[in-house]
């Protein structure tokens, strides 16, 4: 049997068909055009399935239903996207818009959850029951997995990990509140705090890693730079790496959970910040002394996790 994941995004709409060992056996990418009625972008996801299932040479009967992961505040019981900024969607029945073309069963959970879900049964997370994923892209995402099965909250509305607070009254965060963690430890945290260390000294290498284009300052350029000996590099570095083990920290702490993965762009860093990260929290005990270690990975699905998770919502 098969299952369908789609990945759907602000910008584009990825589909997969999925077998049972979380394996890709073929897979699509679209333009969303998000600014049409979600009725047409429902309708093109149907037509995208249906194209799929025919280029993997398999029927439709084949097919146990549709997953879909959506960015956004999801009821995933009902199967509605209630807001989605990236979509600009209020009160989508996304499930209910694709039910009524593929007459399969859709399931529909937050991005992020996803992400979580599939990494854990066919990722960095194999293995293990009791998981929780951190994205760490423009903002902090969160998944929670317990006992093999995705931890979403109250109508689905949990499992923001990324607006705990770790600084009272500290920055300014685009859920409205301040000193959230993604305030700290997403990588537009990073460029922000990159850009100000670099206008306060002008003479360092970053500088010159951005040909003296500041707007070219992205995840890698303080990481990198630091390599090079930079000590206001160095500094942006540390800084980074201190406030993201805070928040790991109280992860540890509130869920003791068996393995964290982190994913996003900033994780390419590979051990050069899971060391950091993992010095940092052996320190500190991972918050108290003779708790269960809690493993700290990177996440190996990379774009494929949203697929693969959202048909994993079949499984």
């Amino acid at each position: 049997m098969y299952y369908v994941g789609i990945d759907l995004g602000g910008t584009n709409i990825k589909t997969g068909i999925v077998n049972k060992d979380g394996k890709i056996v073929a897979k699509s990418s679209i333009p969303t055009k998000a600014d049409r009625p979600a009725d047409e972008v429902a309708f093109d996801m149907s037509v995208e399935v249906l194209n799929l299932v025919k280029s993997a040479k398999i029927s439709l009967d084949e097919v146990v239903g549709v997953g879909v992961g959506s960015p956004g505040a999801i009821n995933s019981g009902a199967g509605i996207v209630d807001y989605s900024p990236n979509l600009g969607w209020y009160n989508v029945p996304i499930a209910e818009l694709i039910l009524k073309r593929i007459k399969k069963p859709v399931k529909v959970s937050n991005d992020a959850n996803v992400a979580a879900l599939g990494e854990t049964l066919f990722g960095a997370g194999k293995g293990y029951t009791d998981t929780i994923l951190i994205t760490l892209g423009t903002g902090v995402g969160g998944g929670i997995v317990i006992g093999g099965k995705l931890f979403e909250g109250n109508e689905s509305k949990g499992a923001e990990l990324g607006h705990s607070v770790i600084c009272v009254n500290g920055e300014p965060c685009a859920c409205g509140r301040r000193g959230c963690l993604e305030a700290y430890a997403s990588a537009t945290a990073l460029i922000r705090e990159t850009k100000d260390a670099m206008m306060r000294d002008r003479a360092s290498k970053m500088w010159d890693f951005v040909g003296g284009d500041i707007d070219k300052v992205d995840g890698r350029t303080a990481f990198e730079t630091e390599k090079q000996g930079d000590a206001m590099a160095k500094l942006v570095v540390n800084n980074y790496v201190l406030y993201l083990s805070e928040g790991l920290l109280n992860i540890c702490n509130e869920f003791r959970p068996q393995a964290i993965m982190l994913g996003g762009g900033v994780c390419a860093q590979g051990d050069n910040l899971l060391n950091r990260l993992k010095k940092r929290m052996k320190a500190m005990h991972y918050g108290y002394q003779g708790t269960p270690k809690v493993e700290l990975l990177i996440a190996s699905l990379g774009n494929d996790a949203g697929i693969i998770g959202a048909a994993a919502l079949l499984m």
